[in-house]
């Protein structure tokens, strides 16, 4: 079996003399952002989530989300969707609407966290 200290002076050996220091800090940087977001996806917000729902859908959706510029999003008014429909229009928006896609600013988990919180406000 080979020791750490084998693999590693494989790898040098293998490795290019000149311009090799940037393919490895580049990986390394990859690797960190994947397991970053990955950890942060597993680590959801609930009060942040609650404040962008109140503020930020808030803002065309009334601050007691019960309309405005955008329709009524308390609980009892979408009682007939399901979470997955309601986390594809937070995601991809509608179009030719003023509902905008947040899929550029939060992840699908925050999504369906957001979906889940619009049909059961107290169980979140």
């Amino acid at each position: 079996m080979a020791s750490l200290a084998h693999i590693q002076l494989g790898l040098r050996s293998a490795a290019p003399a000149r311009g090799s220091g940037w393919a490895g800090r580049a990986f390394l940087t990859t690797a960190v952002l994947v397991a970053t977001s990955a950890f942060a996806a597993d680590a959801l917000d609930p009060n942040a989530l609650k404040r962008l729902v109140h503020q930020d859908c808030g803002s065309c959706h009334g601050l007691s989300l019960k309309g405005g510029l955008g329709p009524d999003l308390r609980a009892e008014t979408l009682d007939h969707y399901d979470a997955e429909v309601l986390t594809g229009v937070i995601l991809d928006g509608i179009p030719d609407t003023a509902m905008p896609p947040w899929r550029p600013l939060i992840s699908p988990e925050e999504a369906e966290w957001i979906a889940r919180y619009l049909l059961e406000p107290e169980a979140q």
